[in-house]
């Protein structure tokens, strides 16, 4: 059953949501790699707006906090990812597999070398383990502890050095595009 689910929080039940990390970088760099457009589009005198971008913009940043606000959550009955009420079923879909339902975890490569685990249910259907969470090894536990399935070997896709990296890159970004904001303004000021 892949229908979007509103989840409420029970003292049974264990929340997980997309470590701040992951989430602060990915923020971070979707405003170092956007907003200097409308300053660029006034400057250059570009056919597009400035207006429509900044319209662009905040869509877009509207839909990336969507995105980046699914949460796993995990109780008696089972596991789940769950969307925000607000965020369209049409984009990101919640699920929901019981327990009684897993019958493996098994691991699949991703096209850049990376290893993703699926939970495969009786029906043959597989579900993504959520892998950008704070708390993942907390999560992994109670998963084995639920389904009795060895999960040992079973690491997150990317470590938080990856992301501190990333966040670092992220920050010069940010620096130079504030440089370029400066400078496109001042260009603009002295039409």
């Amino acid at each position: 059953m892949r229908n979007t689910i509103v989840v409420s929080e029970t003292p049974q039940s264990s929340v997980f949501r997309i470590s701040p990390l992951i989430r602060f970088t990915l923020f971070g760099l979707y405003v170092a790699l956007t907003v200097p457009l409308p300053f660029l589009a006034e400057v250059t005198r570009s056919s597009v707006p400035p207006s429509l971008l900044w319209v662009g913009l905040v869509l877009g940043f509207v839909a990336l906090y969507g995105a980046l606000s699914d949460r796993v959550v995990l109780d008696d009955t089972g596991i789940r990812v769950a969307y925000p009420g607000w965020m369209p079923p049409v984009f990101r879909k919640g699920w929901f597999l019981p327990w009684k339902d897993v019958c493996a975890l098994k691991p699949r490569t991703t096209g850049q070398g990376g290893l993703v685990y699926y939970f495969l249910s009786e029906s043959g259907e597989a579900y993504l383990l959520p892998m950008r969470v704070a708390g993942f090894s907390k999560l992994v536990q109670r998963v084995e502890a639920k389904t009795g399935i060895d999960t040992r070997d079973v690491r997150p896709l990317a470590q938080p050095w990856m992301y501190g990296i990333l966040l670092g890159l992220t920050l010069l970004l940010l620096g130079i595009d504030a440089w370029t904001i400066a400078n496109a303004r001042s260009i603009v000021s002295t039409f």
